[in-house]
């Protein structure tokens, strides 16, 4: 088969893998497998691949039977992103692009982040809390874990419910730091159990 350019601009296949390069490939890897379109015994086979490409090639037939991140819908996540609100609520889900690192300034209001349908193109999320009052909600998918070891609480109740994903690989680690004043914090996987019924007798 002869070599065809590569997505990122008519590049040759012959042309010498960048760190980069890898890095958006490993990206793709990770939100296909967070979809469910990869096993876990693929995930790990394809990033050692990933990891060890020594051209472009190499890594186009790693991505060739899955999608563009989120279909196309998006490129590259931002690094940073924030959410600033007093007295009412605030949500992030619906295909969401999850940052690097999350800053949250919240009082007395509720602030939701729904990780069901986000685009991940990053291994870790940090978020920096500053909240008092409300609740903090984080709604999982398999593969996605939250950490909240680092959060100082004053009268605040953490309560995690851990989404059962046994074998899923890790596409998303989130961090909670920083301080939750009153209210509460919640974890918890997507609620089950809503079945659409078919209107047909």
């Amino acid at each position: 088969m002869s070599a065809e350019p590569s997505r990122g601009g008519g590049a040759s296949l012959d042309l010498r893998a960048s760190h980069a390069d890898r890095d958006r490939v490993v990206d793709v890897l990770r939100v296909a497998a967070g979809d469910g379109r990869l096993t876990p015994e693929e995930l790990d086979e394809r990033l050692e691949a990933a990891l060890s490409a020594r051209t472009m090639g190499e890594l186009v037939v790693l991505t060739t039977d899955l999608p563009a991140v989120a279909d196309g819908v998006v490129g590259e996540a931002e690094d940073m992103d924030r959410i600033d609100q007093k007295g009412g609520s605030a949500r992030r889900g619906d295909q969401w692009v999850v940052p690097r690192r999350l800053e949250i300034e919240s009082e007395w209001g509720d602030v939701t982040l729904d990780f069901t349908g986000a685009v991940i193109t990053h291994d870790t999320l940090h978020i920096d809390l500053d909240m008092r009052g409300g609740a903090l909600r984080l709604v999982t998918r398999p593969g996605v874990v939250v950490d909240t070891g680092s959060l100082v609480t004053e009268y605040a109740k953490i309560k995690t419910r851990p989404e059962d994903g046994q074998g899923v690989p890790v596409a998303l680690r989130v961090v909670l730091g920083g301080r939750k004043s009153f209210g509460r914090v919640v974890v918890r996987p997507q609620r089950r159990g809503f079945v659409r019924r078919d209107p047909t007798p």
